[in-house]
């Protein structure tokens, strides 16, 4: 489906009212994207080169268990994460390497 431009610049105008018409809200979700990726980015730090257990990753990056198990099942559903073994009752996590383009 191809967008003329005069569609996608009518498109970008009322989003750009729609953001100047909300800007509590714009904010908070600008807020909630950062969080995400930061978080996102202390976990694929953290497991970079050595596999850790959820409660290791925790402990390291100074966030709640549950909150880092949700980041890294779904970074893990998409392949960032892979799972390599083992450490007592604990999965061992550790970042996928990037494949050559």
């Amino acid at each position: 489906m191809s967008e003329t431009k005069a569609e996608a610049r009518s498109r970008g105008e009322r989003l750009r009212q729609l953001r100047e018409g909300h800007p509590a809200t714009v904010e908070r979700t600008q807020a909630l994207l950062r969080d995400q990726k930061q978080m996102e980015q202390a976990i694929c730090r953290s497991i970079r080169e050595i596999p850790k257990t959820i409660p290791e990753i925790a402990t390291e990056i100074g966030r709640p268990s549950h909150v880092v198990l949700w980041f890294v099942a779904a970074l893990r559903k998409y392949g960032v994460v892979i799972e390599t073994g083992m450490r007592g009752d604990y999965p061992l996590y550790l970042q996928a390497k990037a494949t050559p383009a």
